[in-house]
């Protein structure tokens, strides 16, 4: 098999999709973040990875808090919109009929359609290029309780998330092993 080798690039896919939600005072705005993860367990920790020019950006910077909510089927029309439109120009909360709730830890919105909430405040922010990287402790996990099973387990396949890979949304598709399925004893 042979392979064509590009330039470094941004191909790792796919990736997580989630709507960002920060306030800062007065201002408060909701956005997609596709560049998004898991850095650390012990202690919970994440990042969001946003441009400089993003009316977002000041409002993370000046508050030091943000909440990654995480998206489903429902909310991708949604999701599409506030990736490219600025709040800047106007209130996406409003422009796309986003219920929101308050935040458990801090003043912030967050939407209550999301079947999960990171509620996050962050440590540190590193400057890398065309985004800085907002590395974050997350406060709390917040569950919507219809995504819980009859044995009061959180179920994700309940959720429909969505991602996002080379400008494309992806609904997820069904289970195909869990961890550790690979070296179980049969």
């Amino acid at each position: 098999m042979s392979k064509q080798i590009w330039k470094p690039g941004t191909l790792l896919n796919p990736v997580p999709v989630v709507m960002v939600t920060s306030k800062d005072g007065k201002k408060e705005n909701v956005f997609t973040v596709a560049w998004t993860g898991t850095i650390c367990s012990d202690p919970a920790m994440t990042y969001i990875s946003v441009r400089k020019e993003r009316y977002s950006y000041d409002i993370i910077k000046n508050s030091g808090r943000f909440c990654i909510n995480l998206v489903n089927e429902e909310l991708a029309y949604a999701t599409d919109y506030c990736g490219v439109r600025s709040g800047k120009d106007e209130n996406k909360f409003n422009a796309m009929h986003l219920e929101t709730e308050n935040a458990t830890n801090f003043d912030c919105p967050i939407l209550k359609k999301s079947p999960v909430v990171l509620e996050c405040e962050v440590t540190e922010i590193k400057e890398l290029g065309s985004h800085d990287m907002f590395i974050a402790k997350i406060l709390s996990v917040d569950i919507d309780e219809k995504y819980m099973d009859e044995n009061g387990r959180f179920d994700m396949q309940k959720c429909n998330l969505i991602a996002y890979s080379h400008g494309e949304y992806y609904k997820l598709g069904e289970k195909i092993g869990k961890f550790g399925y690979s070296v179980k004893k049969k």
